[in-house]
């Protein structure tokens, strides 16, 4: 078989089209519809069904680019190995990493690794939802407690928990009347938030009066006395050390833990272990007073 020719197929698969996967590769449009025409006469069968404006995967196109996609892009990875063995990693790294983190710590992480790593070339794309690491060609993906996927493999690299602060200024109300919250996401009339203090648990009637897409506007507007907030200890403990937010308890419930994610199947490139040396450098120990410092560290401060 083509090897070339079935590489062509697999771009134009992955791209949905001649025209995108031309862009893509900077490569001719003709010349990659020649390079698949020529796939399916040697095979004798249609690969595509082409239409005016839509270009479809058959069945036999989508076995044969569910089959051949992984071991092409093994190769790659096996060559981009070997070439990088006693040199610096090379290439794009494709990363796909969650709101909060890419918010707080993200462009500081990338902006050092491209410094040390000056050949790779770094893109990071920041989305909570779950992404087809496959499909949308990610190297890696970072996300905060993932559901079990065996097609990927990885490791926490961080772990925080959820507290409950509020400016100094609020108090929470030993009567049972509700205080004011702020929320992030979808809001209800009324809340109850159960917490671990020092005296034991506890639970803290509220009233969402703020609801925010984002954490770190939760945690500024937190400081501003609006009202109450369940956020990050990472995100908030130099404001509890300073007085700023007083830390009324511990959320219960799971852990947060930050993985980095990848392919089982997937060698993995010199790149992709650069990066993962790399946060184990910048968390050694991978708590939320090394996620704190780190914010701390790298946050501007007034002249």
């Amino acid at each position: 078989m083509d090897l070339p020719a079935l590489a062509d197929f697999t771009l134009v698969a992955r791209h949905g089209g001649f025209g995108k996967a031309s862009r893509a590769a900077g490569r001719p449009k003709a010349t990659l519809s020649r390079r698949v025409a020529e796939l399916e006469a040697s095979l004798d069968l249609r690969l595509f069904e082409r239409g005016a404006r839509l270009l479809k995967l058959t069945e036999e196109g989508r076995a044969l680019f569910e089959r051949t996609s992984q071991l092409l892009t093994d190769l790659d990875e096996t060559a981009s190995a070997i070439a990088s063995r006693g040199h610096s990693p090379r290439g794009r790294l494709r990363i796909s990493a969650p709101l909060l983190f890419s918010q707080t710590a993200m462009g500081k992480l990338a902006a050092g690794f491209a410094l040390k790593y000056p050949e790779v070339r770094l893109e990071v794309t920041t989305e909570d939802r779950s992404v087809d690491m496959i499909e949308e060609a990610y190297d890696l993906v970072i996300r905060v407690n993932p559901a079990p996927d065996e097609s990927l493999v990885g490791r926490v690299f961080l772990r925080d928990r959820l507290v409950v602060v509020a400016s100094p200024d609020l108090a929470p109300l030993l009567d049972g009347a509700a205080v004011p919250a702020i929320v992030r996401g979808a809001a209800k009339p009324a809340e109850v938030w159960n917490v671990t203090t020092p005296a034991g648990p506890a639970s803290i009637a509220v009233t969402p009066i703020l609801s925010l897409s984002s954490l770190v506007m939760v945690r500024d507007a937190v400081r501003r006395g609006a009202g109450a907030g369940r956020l990050p200890i990472s995100l908030v403990s130099h404001d509890i050390a300073d007085g700023t937010l007083v830390h009324w308890g511990d959320v219960e419930g799971p852990e947060i833990a930050l993985w980095t994610l990848y392919p089982t199947r997937r060698l993995l490139s010199a790149r992709v272990s650069a990066f993962l040396d790399y946060l184990k450098e910048a968390f050694p120990q991978g708590t939320p007073d090394e996620l704190a410092a780190y914010l701390e560290k790298w946050r501007p401060t007034p002249r």
